[in-house]
């Protein structure tokens, strides 16, 4: 017997998240923790939101999810990107995945914004060093 499994992705900034789906019982892990004790708590919101709008789809599926680089909000970003991508893709439902485009159109499409390349004259990519006349 070949167990399904389903492994998907999401990125923010330089953070990459990993998800790799199976059939269980329900629970979804975030490096190895549950997201019940994810902290901080604005963190734990914006990821269980996918969760939340799949409804009954994932308490059939366990979800665990590797997370590196970037800060704690891009890492959150990434993570529910990945678990909602990850929840499509299992599930095969159009109404879930227009669910989730209605709600959050970034649930399902990495947000492609990078950091802007320091330009010469300055310290960073806008800014410009003061000159003085005197």
């Amino acid at each position: 017997m070949v167990t399904k499994v389903v492994n998907s992705s999401g990125k923010n900034k330089t953070a990459i998240a990993r998800a790799t789906i199976t059939k269980g019982t329900g629970k979804t892990r975030i490096n190895k923790k549950p997201v019940e004790i994810y902290e901080p708590e604005f963190v734990r919101l914006k990821i269980s939101e996918a969760l939340m709008l799949a409804g009954d789809a994932v308490s059939g599926i366990d979800i665990d999810v590797n997370v590196r680089g970037g800060g704690i909000v891009g890492q959150a970003n990434a993570v529910r990107t990945a678990i909602a991508r990850g929840i499509v893709e299992w599930t095969n439902d159009t109404k879930i995945r227009d669910t989730f485009t209605a709600y959050d159109r970034n649930l399902l499409v990495n947000d492609s914004r990078q950091k802007e390349t320091k330009k010469f004259g300055g310290p960073g990519a806008r800014a410009k060093y003061q000159k003085s006349y005197r």
